[in-house]
């Protein structure tokens, strides 16, 4: 017998997720990025400052994004002048990413917003919870 859509979790999570998405997306407009442009900033931004300059595939992995998407949301990170694609010197086919001073003054920004947003969105359930669930969701392997 099917479940009624108030008792179904897929149902349940993809009304979340919808919500979530949408107060992201506000929290991020001001600043002027879409929520896959934030998460690959944020991500090359972070992996600059571990003093990693990851080529495409590594960011899409970091990300958990598409490869090809990726290089389409670094070219307009790129436009944007957030970003700039440096050729590999180990292997001149490859592009490693560097975040320009531009990209990582809005970075930290951008984060601290998406913060924020977290922080009002996850307010009814603990913290801790909140962590454990979705990491088990996001790797359910380990």
């Amino acid at each position: 017998m099917p479940l009624s859509p108030g008792d179904s979790p897929g149902f349940l999570l993809w009304h979340a997720t919808l919500r979530w998405q949408r107060d992201i997306a506000t929290a991020l407009a001001p600043l002027g990025l879409t929520h896959v442009q934030f998460v690959l900033l944020a991500c090359a931004w972070w992996l600059n400052t571990q003093d990693e300059h990851p080529n495409q595939l590594a960011l899409a992995r970091q990300a958990g994004t598409d490869v090809k998407m990726t290089s389409q949301v670094l070219r307009t990170l790129e436009h944007k002048g957030l970003i700039e694609r440096e050729v590999d010197p180990a292997d001149t086919r490859a592009k490693r990413l560097r975040v320009t001073d531009t990209g990582a003054d809005l970075a930290p920004r951008a984060i601290a917003a998406v913060e924020r947003a977290d922080v009002r969105f996850f307010q009814p359930v603990p913290l801790d919870d909140a962590v454990a669930l979705l990491g088990r969701l996001a790797h359910p392997e380990t």
